[in-house]
């Protein structure tokens, strides 16, 4: 009976282990992606402002990944400069472009003023 009992501890052990290895080999790089100063050209560099003002800030990130644009979901994005970087931003439903941007591409909308909103931007 005690040998049942090792065996069944080791099978425990074995299956909570590899269940672990496993959530960490397949985790998601959303949250990798980090907000730094916008002194380099080769971050993504996003100029937005919120919707109830018209007051451009700068946000640059830098690594794969995604995060709500300025930490908040109610900004209007104005310029994209993508730096080293493939980048899309979530609006409308769905990532836009549906091919990414480009690395060392500016995107701007001189057809829509106010920008376009996007509530997340992702690092490909």
């Amino acid at each position: 009976m005690h040998q049942t009992a090792k065996r069944a501890a080791l099978a425990a052990l074995t299956t909570v282990s590899l269940t672990a290895s496993l959530m960490a080999a397949t985790a998601t790089n959303a949250s990798a992606i980090d907000i730094v100063p916008c002194g380099n050209r080769e971050y993504l560099h996003v100029t937005a402002h919120l919707g109830s003002t018209t007051r451009d800030e700068n946000f640059c990130y830098a690594n794969a990944g995604q995060s709500s644009v300025g930490g908040v979901q109610d900004y209007w994005v104005t310029r994209i400069w993508t730096g080293n970087n493939r980048v899309q931003w979530y609006g409308d439903g769905r990532w836009q472009p549906e091919q990414p941007i480009g690395k060392y591409t500016e995107m701007t909308w001189p057809n829509h003023p106010g920008g376009v909103r996007a509530y997340r931007i992702r690092i490909l």
